[in-house]
Parts: structure tokens; sequence; C-alpha cells
């Protein structure tokens, strides 16, 4: 049983007209048009629920099939969590691509910064569980994932005269779209706390204007990571498997082919080179996890052996296509 509550100001001219025509004694309620519209629950009287206008719901609640906003019980689900462990990768892998490309062979400090890239970014996801909702624990509530629109409900707002938009916007998918801006936040802050000190004391195999470019590059690519959450957060929601999947491999076979690695003997020469195949394959094996979502574990876990195929197809073939090779056997062939 729920209470009634009069029209919201865009939304009465056609209810009011609706009432006047039915025969005197008959209570209806508004219809609340729009996606996301929906009315929050002023008070609970008993079984009886009171209503308030048609409009945006507040933080942490969305709309259920009646129109009424609840609030989010759920937690986040096995697929949920893949997309914020992406997110949460994403800056961290950017720090060591970055510490590595500017640290070079003439610094021996560069596993020092990585280690502490990685505690940058594992505290601030420490952090921002225990600041969500429930505050001071590690389980975080949150709404369920129903559609793409469900991230863009700035789109749906409804406009009943043509004129006035009635505002609904709010965070359908709470709190998987915020809760990636408070995550790059805190590694921002925690970057600039720890990392100059450690850069100023430990890289003295670099220049003065070199020790501290790895920082710099971090300065530009989080306003990056943020507007790309902002505007792409529902898409990359959706993509982010095949993403893994695409550059994991890219990479891998630049990073080979830019390093000439032909046999398997290089790799176990330079250990370097062997973390970075590990790496990749690890990236494999969440792609692959992120698509088949272990729902079915009898027939999903058999696909990760499929993870080292790439890196073996390419050891296994690179000696026959050495650009030098192909040059001097052409060059024979004439």
């Amino acid at each position: 049983v729920s209470g009634r509550s009069g029209p919201g100001p865009a939304f009465g001219a056609s209810a009011g007209n609706a009432a006047r025509a039915l025969p005197a004694g008959v209570d209806i309620q508004p219809s609340c048009l729009g996606l996301y519209c929906g009315r929050t629950v002023l008070s609970v009287n008993g079984s009886v629920e009171t209503y308030g206008d048609c409009g945006v719901c507040p933080r942490g609640q969305r709309t259920d099939d009646n129109k009424i906003c609840r609030e989010c019980t759920g937690s986040p689900d096995r697929y949920d969590w893949l997309y914020l462990g992406f997110m949460a990768m994403l800056p961290l892998v950017l720090h060591w691509f970055f510490i590595e490309w500017y640290s070079g062979k003439k610094s021996s400090s560069a596993l020092l910064q990585h280690l502490t890239a990685l505690l940058e970014c594992s505290a601030a996801a420490v952090v921002t569980l225990l600041l969500s909702d429930p505050v001071g624990s590690l389980h975080v509530r949150s709404c369920r994932v129903k559609k793409l629109s469900d991230w863009y409900t700035m789109l749906y707002n409804p406009s009943p005269d043509y004129i006035t938009t009635v505002h609904c916007t709010h965070e359908a998918v709470y709190p998987l779209y915020t809760i990636v801006f408070i995550y790059y936040a805190f590694c921002l802050v925690l970057m600039m706390l720890l990392r100059p000190l450690l850069v100023k004391k430990i890289a003295c195999g670099l220049g003065r204007s070199d020790r501290f470019k790895s920082i710099y590059a971090a300065l530009y690519f989080f306003p990056i990571l943020t507007v790309l959450q902002a505007v792409g957060g529902g898409l990359l929601y959706y993509a982010f498997p095949y993403i893994i999947l695409v550059l994991s491999l890219v990479t891998l076979a630049v990073y080979m082919s830019a390093s000439e690695v032909e046999f398997f003997k290089d790799l176990l020469v330079r250990k370097k080179r062997l973390v970075v195949l590990f790496s990749h394959w690890l990236l494999h094996a969440y792609g692959i996890i992120s698509i088949s979502k272990l729902d079915k574990l009898e027939q999903d876990l058999p696909l990760l052996a499929l993870v080292p195929a790439p890196a073996l197809f390419y050891l296994m073939t690179a000696k026959y296509t050495e650009p030098s090779r192909i040059l001097s056997e052409g060059g024979n062939g004439h």
C-alpha cells in the first residue's frame, strides 16, 4: 500500500487532466516519467509508505520497477570486482611502464620505484574500500548493473513539455562509477607524498632533470584516466576483458621484437625478460577469467592453458621472420 503525494511541477498538467476525467473518489498516482526518475520514500508507517515528488534518487539508491527509489543492498558480483581490478591496475601498469622507460640501464633504483608504485596503489585501494559504504569495512554495498544506460543516466533526463528538463541524474551503478575517481585521487596523493622523497634519495644514476620524469608522466596520465572513466566507464565495463587480451598480445609482441628475443635461452639468460613474460601471462589469464567469469569451472579452467600460446608461437616462429634473413634469402633468389 502506498501513500499519495502531489505531482511535481513538470508532471502536474497531464496527470491532473487525467484525474479530472475519472469519476469522483478515484485516486491515482501520477506517472513518473523518465527512465531513471523515481520517488523517494518519505516515511514508513507499518505497511504504508509515503512518497515524495518524482525526481532524482539520493546517492546510494536507484529506482525499482515501480519507480520508487530503493536503497542499494547488494554487493558487487565477480565481474564487478574484475572490472574494479582492471581500473585499479591501469595506473599501476602505467607507473611501471614509465619508471622502466625513464630509468634506462644506468639506474639501479627502478626496482625500488616499482615496489613503491605497488605500495601506493595497494594502499589507495585499501583506503578507498574502507571509506566506501559501509565505512570501515572492505565490504562494498552496491547496485546491480542492468544495462549500458545505467552508466549514463544524465542522457535520460525527461522533458515532459519539451521546455523544462527534470534532472534525474544519479549513480545507478553505485558505487562502481565514483569509486574509481576516489581511488585515482588517493593514488595521486600517495604518489606525491612518497615518490619524490624516494626518487631524490635513490635515483643517483639519473640526471637531475630525468629522475622525476616518471612522476611528471603520472601527472599527465591520471587526468587522462579520469576523463576515460567519466566518458567511457560504461563501455569499459563491458569491453575491458577484450581490451586486456588485445593490449597484452600487442605489447608482448612489441616487447619481444624490440628486445630481439628469439629463443627460450634468451629468456633464461636475462631474468628481466622472464619477469616481463610472466607479467603478460598474468594479464592473459586475467582477461580470460574476465570473459568466462569462471561460471563453470570444468569448462573455463582449461582455457587458462591457452595463456602461454602467443609467447610460444612467437618464440617458435621468430627465427623464420627475421628481417635480415628474409632480405638475404630474397637477394639469393634474384
